[in-house]
């Protein structure tokens, strides 16, 4: 057991399980720039002092999660392990100087080095932050609109609810379409991966909102984010990380769990 203090750069969108009802993959950087992943935490159970946000620093108890060989992996003691937040990198105007610091300290550009790494049984890499050379197309597809039924029926028999308040928590929407970006590494090699990040979910519904269910024209406003602004505008890197499932399995284990999108900055001006 040991306690570690957490920059919160990726919270991905809620799934549910059938062991664990409602989870966030959390991952971030220690102060030396080291990766971390923490799983599994049941987000919306905690309390509101506890509902950390991105590019805080947050200290909590973990341990390695020895079901899990990927060497980033830990756990939280329990589910109710407290959780306290300690400090935060702000956006310095969009230049993102500070936060550059510590997230850009090894950044992939090569596919083919980054899977070699991946399923090197000494090395296992399974988070990555990726720079590509050119972000080819962003899509969306449909997919299923609702949570598998046998995932419901098991929510329902672990009593789904919300311990801080005594209340129903409702279960998350399931989103009706995946996000994905095609891009290119440095030798020209090409990958399609799904962006899994809260962050374009969220977007997803505000927008759904705004435009009163028109999906349509919510879907445009995450392509004009994603694509018109980050892929176009910013200075572009790509938060990948691997599932637990498909690691040893896949020939490319990897999703966009978040995406680090500063405005461009001479290379004088980071350290």
């Amino acid at each position: 057991m040991a306690k570690e203090k957490i920059l919160i750069t990726v919270k991905t969108y809620p799934s549910i399980s059938a062991k664990y009802d409602e989870l966030v993959c959390t991952a971030g950087f220690r102060e030396d720039g080291s990766w971390i992943r923490i799983y599994p935490i049941q987000f919306r159970k905690k309390s509101y002092k506890e509902q950390y946000k991105k590019w805080q620093w947050i200290e909590i108890d973990v341990v390695k999660n020895t079901s899990d060989k990927r060497p980033e992996s830990f756990r939280p003691i329990s589910h109710s392990t407290p959780i306290e937040i300690v400090g935060a990198i702000k956006a310095d105007g969009g230049s993102w100087d500070k936060r550059r610091k510590i997230a850009l300290q090894n950044v992939y550009t090569n596919k083919a080095k980054l899977l070699s790494e991946a399923k090197d049984n000494e090395k296992i890499t399974s988070l990555a932050v990726f720079k590509p050379s050119k972000i080819v197309d962003f899509k969306i597809e449909e997919t299923d609109r609702e949570w598998k039924q046998e995932k419901l029926e098991s929510l329902k028999q672990m009593n789904l609810f919300d311990a801080t308040k005594g209340a129903s928590l409702e279960v998350v929407k399931k989103l009706p379409f995946k996000f994905s970006y095609t891009f290119l590494d440095d030798e020209g090699e090409s990958s399609t991966l799904m962006n899994e990040d809260w962050e374009i979910g969220q977007l997803y519904w505000n927008s759904l909102k705004r435009h009163n269910g028109n999906e349509e024209l919510a879907c445009a406003d995450v392509r004009k984010k994603y694509m018109d602004d980050f892929a176009k505008t910013k200075d572009l890197y790509l938060f990948l990380g691997s599932t637990k499932l498909h690691h040893f399995r896949a020939p490319n284990p990897f999703l966009i769990i978040g995406t680090f999108h500063p405005k461009h900055i001479s290379q004088t001006s980071i350290f």
